[in-house]
Parts: C-alpha cells; structure tokens; sequence
C-alpha cells in the first residue's frame, strides 16, 4: 500500500531550494529537478556501460532511495553533507531510514528492507551506486556552469568549482564514464534535456511551489514504480514503467508544455502536435544519441499512455488488466500506459493541490483540480486502486 505520507514526501522536493546563497535562475533550482537530470544522466551512463555490465532495476531503485534520503535530510549545503556522511555515515544512514520506516514499510516487493541493504551493505549494488555517483556530479557540474558566471565576486566560488571538478574527476570508475566523457553528441543530449529544468508547468496559472516538466517527469517514473510493485509486476515491466514515466515528456523540450485546453480546443488539434513531435524528436533528439538509446525512446515516447506488450518483435497495444492476466512476464516487455497516464494525472492533481493548500488557487488551478478529481473516483487501473491515492488529497 502507497501511503499518503511518502507521496507528500515526495512533492517535498519541489520546495528544496539548490544553491539559495548564490545567485541563480530567478526560478531557482529545486532538490526535485537535480534528482530527475540525475536519473537522465544515470539512464545515459548505464547505457554506455553496455547491457549486461549492471541491473537497471537495482540502478532505478537507488535512484529512488538516494532521492528520499536526501529529501530527509533537507538542504544541507553539499560541502557539509559529505563532510557529515564521511564523520558519521552509518549513523546518519540509520537516523533516515528511521525516518522512512513507516512511510515505506508498506511498500510491496521488500522496497524497505531493499533499501536497508543499500544504505549498509557496501557490496550491494556496487556498479550501479558508481553511476549514480557520477549522475549526481554531473547533474550538479550542470547547475554550476549555470550560477558560475554570475557569481565570479561571490566569496567561496573558486573553491566550490574545485570541489565540483575534482567530484566528476573521481567518477571515472567505470567504462560507461570515459565512453559518454568522450561522446559529444551524447553530452549535448543531456544539456538538451536541461532545458526541461526552465520549463514550469502550468505556466498559464500563478502558483506554489512551482514545478518544471523535469521534475514532474521524475514524480511520475517514482509514483509508476510504486504502483508497478502494486501490480506484482514482472522485472521489465517495471523498469519499463519506471523509465516511461521518466521520459514521457521529452518532447517538450522541443515543443514546450501545451496544456490540455489547448490542444482540445480544436478537433484533431492533438494529433498534429503529436506529428510535430515526433518530427522533432526524428530531426533533433535522435542524431544525438546512440541506436540503443534510439530505440528506448521510440518506445517510451509513441503512444506513450498506451499499454502495450511486444509479440513476436511486434508492439501490441492491451489494457493494464489483460496484461496482468496473460502478459505480466518479461519476455513480453510489457508497459503500463495507462498507469503512467493515471500518475501523470496524480502529479498534475498533487500540484493543483499543494497550490490550493497555500492558499493560491485561481480559477485555472481549481478548475484543473476537480476536472481530473472527477476522472479517478473509485477508479482501478491494473489492479492500483487509483480511487484511493486521488482521495487522499481531497479537499
């Protein structure tokens, strides 16, 4: 069972300001945002390391136990953090999982106990704790070049470049590392997706806290992978839920976000934007990044609320339910379509939410907010009783 507290949990990291004694982008850089650049990077990282040489699923999920450990533990300036974890890293480690216990207990597929075994066994993971490792460099080496050249006077500066450089320095431990450090067209694919970073959602409605689509993205790849687990769904099937979720707004990075009353304004309105976007992603997205890669978000990003298995190296479009009942295996590489479509929806309700909650509610922000209210009472989708996480948040 998903609790109401750790999904709270979750959307706490849109109001986690990165940076906030620099100057930075007058909508700041928020804890959510770098951990969704950081599993981007991570995905790429893992790809150049090459199929067989690390398990995404154990790598999707230190990702997510990474992010939680660090929402606890709030905005400590990175210099100290580190310093704290090097002095008293077990004890800290102990505090947080304390901290989590009863808001992820609950959690089906001994998601507590697994990411126990991550925070106190050294050996578990080991592969995929190193790309994560140079995820985070490289995710905060990207913010950095960003506040750098406006705070050249700022005291501390130099030295923080040099904590940051000699941080990605010492991530190349792994082949994956010295691949993309050598991949140019792979580097400006993720600066590409940076830009998702700038990007808020709902930009038409004045709200609080604001959100980008890459944050949004990474809640929605999280929220997926927790109702996956609550499917009993097969290894591919989550990982595939989990990095659908994470992707499936990519193209905005070309088109930006347009939001729902416009694109059904107009009859078919929506499936011209749809070949736009695919235009975009076949003439600027693709030539940067490897075929594996290519391949990966072909699948995510066409039909990507769509449910669908492949037979026989053909996509077959189902429902959620006739893939628990005949498909939930992983030679079908099946994905939940439906699924992320229903956590994309909770995201974008959870926003609405949380804006109604500190008292900003315009007429966009309330009429969003019970529009998909109304789409989810006593809904179940795949066997998720999506009726239930929608009413925790009911006001």
């Amino acid at each position: 069972m998903i609790r109401k507290s750790l999904i709270s949990l979750i959307h706490d990291a849109a109001s986690i300001q990165r940076w906030n004694d620099y100057i930075r982008p007058h909508n700041g850089f928020s804890e959510l945002d770098k951990q969704a650049h950081k599993m981007v990077y991570a995905y790429v990282f893992a790809k150049c390391e090459g199929e067989g040489n690390y398990d995404p699923l154990l790598l999707l999920e230190g990702g997510i136990f990474e992010f939680l450990h660090r929402i606890v533990l709030t905005d400590i300036k990175p210099p100290v953090f580190h310093l704290l974890m090097k002095e008293k890293g077990p004890q800290i480690n102990e505090w947080v999982l304390a901290e989590l216990k009863n808001k992820t207990q609950s959690i089906k597929g001994d998601f507590y106990e697994k990411m126990c075994k991550y925070f106190q066994d050294p050996e578990y993971a080991k592969k995929e704790k190193l790309i994560l490792k140079a995820a985070h460099y490289y995710a905060t080496h990207w913010e950095f070049d960003v506040i750098y050249p406006q705070n050249r006077a700022t005291y501390d500066i130099e030295e923080v470049r040099q904590e940051v450089d000699k941080g990605l320095s010492d991530c190349n431990t792994f082949a994956g590392f010295s691949k993309f450090a050598t991949d140019p067209n792979l580097q400006k694919f993720l600066a590409l997706m940076g830009k998702l970073r700038y990007q808020q959602r709902w930009s038409r409605a004045v709200r609080m806290p604001q959100t980008s689509v890459m944050g949004h993205m990474l809640v929605v790849a999280i929220m997926s992978y927790f109702t996956s687990l609550e499917c009993d769904s097969s290894k591919q099937r989550i990982i595939n839920n989990f990095f659908g979720g994470l992707f499936h707004d990519i193209p905005e990075v070309l088109t930006r976000d347009i939001v729902s009353p416009v694109k059904s304004s107009v009859k078919g309105l929506d499936s011209i934007i749809k070949e736009i976007e695919d235009e975009q992603m076949k003439r600027i997205i693709y030539p940067l990044v490897t075929e594996e890669i290519k391949k990966d978000l072909e699948f995510f990003t066409q039909d990507e609320f769509v449910s669908k298995v492949k037979i026989d190296g053909k996509l077959v479009k189902l429902t959620s339910d006739e893939i628990n009942e005949k498909y939930n295996k992983d030679e079908f590489s099946p994905i939940d379509g439906e699924i992320i479509r229903a956590c994309d929806h909770l995201s974008a309700y959870l926003e609405a939410y949380m804006s109604i909650k500190y008292g900003i509610c315009s007429e966009q922000i309330q009429e969003g907010y019970h529009n998909i209210s109304q789409k989810y009472e006593n809904r179940i989708i795949g066997s998720v009783d999506f009726g239930q996480l929608f009413d925790y948040f009911r006001i």
